[in-house]
């Protein structure tokens, strides 16, 4: 009977020993939960405006320009205009050196005159039978070739004179008098740019994760440094098919290495007609763009953390009147910061639960109670 109480009050002890540890450990649980767990908010969905953007970074262009260089070498002899100046088509920019070139024409004039005497004196003789055709024939290949050289040393010699191809405006400082001016189809000199700024375009690198949505004809808007309270507008003109890469690098380090990783983003350049009426803009401005890709009126939106994405497709928790939440799945239209629009699934006025994850950081010092070392 002693040994039977003596097991009786051991089995009333365990049970409350497994009390207290589970009762410790709901407890540990629930402080756990409070301090890295979930906190909810309930959202509203309501009807309202809403556009989805693509931002660039772009530079103002005149909307035609042209690098004056010549056909052929020598020193810049005179200037015919200067910085900011207005040109028609076909005004004189700068007249180069040309006493070289006035030398290989003269000789070439007369190397004509020599040759056509020649001819004709061949010619006289050919028809008395004094000469053969074959001499005759000659005698009118090198007329020809003096008087090919010489159409060619006159082009040169009027190529000494440099002329506007198009309206515009000197934009720079034109190269100085005394300048050696190179010829050439690599890298020839270039005297002086003209530039038409009767309009403006503005060329921008769009991300390839954004340009399928650029089609020509989007409106645009966008700012310069320079007029910072001012916005400009343009409209998408060109989408350029041919990419550009631009290269990054990545580089980390620890106490003991060091690394670095390059990644490429490509680009791709879209062009935009500025508007520009009271001619605010300079070439080489830095624009920062927003092209307007969508735009909806009295669309239903929520805000973007309330929807939720799985393989399965997008859905929202909404928060019925009876207090239940329900998974519901949704169709999404334009996204636009931190609002999206709702297309099928919802109607203005659902209450929506967005739950936010907590998150606490523990840090921990471990005290070093050991006494000092003996000195």
């Amino acid at each position: 009977m002693l040994k039977q109480m003596k097991a009786t009050k051991w089995m009333i002890t365990l049970v409350l020993l497994a009390g207290l540890v589970g009762g410790g450990y709901a407890y540990y649980a629930k402080a756990v939960q409070n301090a890295a767990g979930t906190s909810q908010e309930t959202v509203i969905a309501s009807k309202g405006n809403i556009a989805s953007n693509v931002s660039a970074t772009g530079t103002v262009k005149p909307i035609e320009a042209v690098d004056i260089s010549s056909k052929v070498a020598g020193l810049i002899k005179e200037l015919k205009v200067k910085e900011n100046d207005t040109v028609k088509v076909g005004q004189v920019l700068a007249i180069l050196e040309d006493t070289t070139l006035e030398t290989t024409l003269s000789k070439a004039k007369y190397q004509v005159e020599n040759t056509g005497a020649k001819y004709k004196r061949l010619q006289y003789l050919h028809s008395i039978g004094a000469k053969s055709g074959a001499d005759l024939e000659d005698a009118l290949l090198n007329y020809q070739t003096a008087l090919a050289s010489y159409d060619a040393a006159k082009s040169s010699l009027n190529e000494t004179v440099l002329v506007s191809p198009i309206d515009g405006v000197v934009m720079g400082e034109p190269a100085s008098v005394g300048t050696l001016v190179t010829a050439g189809v690599n890298d020839p000199t270039v005297v002086m740019m003209i530039g038409n700024l009767s309009g403006k375009m503005i060329k921008v690198k769009v991300d390839e994760t954004d340009i399928g949505k650029i089609k020509v004809g989007q409106e645009a808007a966008f700012t310069v440094d320079a007029y910072q309270n001012q916005t400009f507008s343009g409209r998408v003109s060109k989408i350029g098919q041919i990419s550009t890469a631009t290269t990054t690098t990545n580089t980390s380090s620890s106490t003991s290495s060091s690394s670095s990783s390059t990644s490429s983003v490509i680009y791709y350049y879209v062009t935009l007609e500025a508007t520009d009426p009271d001619n605010l803009l300079k070439p080489e401005m830095t624009a920062r763009v927003t092209i307007k890709i969508d735009e909806k009126k009295d669309a239903l939106l929520i805000p973007l953390a309330a929807l939720k994405t799985t393989i399965s497709g997008q859905s929202v928790t909404v928060l019925r009147d009876n207090g239940k939440s329900e998974s519901v799945p949704v169709a999404v239209g334009i996204t636009s910061g931190d609002k999206v629009e709702i297309t099928e699934g919802l109607n203005a006025g659902d209450k929506l639960i967005i739950s936010y994850t907590k998150t606490e950081s523990k840090s921990s010092t471990k005290q070093n109670n050991s006494p000092p070392p003996p000195m």
